[in-house]
């Protein structure tokens, strides 16, 4: 009986692309394997077709034979179901499905556990405006693990060494038969690190680190804002078996000010003036982080107009120029008046003939008719 084309038995292209090819072969092997379908002779025929076709097509060289010679370039080259030789269908279905059940052939992954690097830590650290924008060095507690002193990080007592795991040879990992399947694990005696401690340091009980609380010194740049981070290197948590440590980021937050809204490099203030200064215009002392400053308020002045204070704003952590200070006046209405000075009012209401002392009434109102109008 001739054999199918390969290509027709996994349902792809000639030319398709290894990552695709593992695909189908993944979908057809699951689909039909034998431990998914027990007593089913046409499954396991298809499950060893499948298996035949993704050797072939999986190696270089022997997809380039069957592509220019067929069956006859390859007779005898594909491992078979079964088969436990390279090439076999262990170490080809632990290719494709090595990441499902924690390791696989060739692939490098769950490996022989050595030294490894500590994890980062992250710390939120609260600023008020005047030290974000100009910089400030503060000292913080950190509780971290650090490697342990009396061993060195080996977990071993003092003139001892971990032995190699008697279990998984020091591989850290062990192949498991089960039906078709064959595939690895971590070791379940040394949990994947390779080695058995017999003899634990007294200092950190076997885990080559100690928890401990270190205190740092942190520089932070002027003109940081919230979301900004600073990296410490080597000052997060201490790795496994010597492993180098890990990174400790500082993250910065900015409280919000009383005076101030920061934008980016800009800030802006909201000031109050009175009817009387906004009407005949006046001249303020308004606040900067720099100190005090003048503002003249032109007459006429409306509320929420922005008056730009150049260069009194935030010069940038990343560099450039310093942003300005935008004032925002906002008119206030007295209040608590006595009876005098309400009659003054009415009597300054009364002298107003004509809308040519509101500038905004009149295309207000215009605007509210045709609102009304187009109803």
């Amino acid at each position: 009986m001739s054999k199918r084309d390969y290509y027709e038995v996994l349902g792809v292209a000639k030319g398709v692309e290894k990552k695709e090819l593992k695909k189908a072969y993944r979908k057809i092997a699951m689909k039909y394997h034998p431990d998914r379908n027990p007593d089913d002779a046409d499954a396991e025929a298809k499950f060893k077709e499948a298996t035949e076709a993704y050797e072939i097509l999986g190696d270089e060289q022997k997809r380039a034979a069957y592509d220019q010679y067929g069956h006859a370039g390859v007779d005898g080259q594909a491992g078979g179901f079964g088969g436990g030789g390279a090439g076999g269908f262990s170490d080809i279905f632990g290719d494709v499905f090595g990441d499902i059940f924690g390791g696989g052939g060739g692939g490098g992954r769950g490996g022989r556990g050595g030294p490894q690097r500590g994890s980062d830590l992250r710390y939120t650290m609260e600023l008020s405006l005047e030290e974000a924008v100009r910089g400030v060095e503060k000292k913080i507690r950190v509780p971290t693990l650090t490697t342990c002193e009396t061993c060195d990080g080996s977990g071993a007592k003092e003139g001892t060494k971990p032995k190699a795991c008697t279990t998984c040879h020091g591989q850290g990992q062990v192949r498991m038969q089960q039906g078709f399947f064959s595939v690895q694990q971590t070791c379940p005696t040394c949990r994947g690190q390779g080695t058995i401690i017999e003899d634990p340091c007294n200092s950190c009980h076997g885990r080559g680190v100690k928890e401990e609380t270190k205190t740092l010194s942190v520089k932070i740049p002027a003109g940081v804002d919230t979301g900004d981070r600073i990296r410490l290197s080597g000052e997060g948590e201490a790795g496994a078996m010597g492993g180098p440590a890990g990174d400790l980021y500082v993250q910065v937050s900015v409280r919000e000010h009383e005076l101030f809204h920061r934008d980016g490099r800009n800030l802006y203030c909201d000031v109050p003036i009175s009817i009387v200064d906004a009407a005949l215009g006046g001249e303020l002392e308004v606040p900067t982080l720099d100190g005090r400053v003048k503002l003249k308020i032109p007459a006429e002045t409306q509320s929420g107009k922005l008056f730009r204070l150049r260069g009194k704003g935030v010069v940038p952590v990343r560099g450039g120029s310093a942003g300005d200070l935008l004032c925002r006046v906002q008119v206030e209405t007295p209040v608590n008046l006595n009876k005098e000075q309400k009659e003054l009012l009415e009597q300054f209401q009364a002298s107003l003939k004509g809308e040519k002392h509101s500038p905004q009434k009149k295309s207000w109102f215009e605007g509210v008719k045709r609102f009304f109008e187009e109803m």
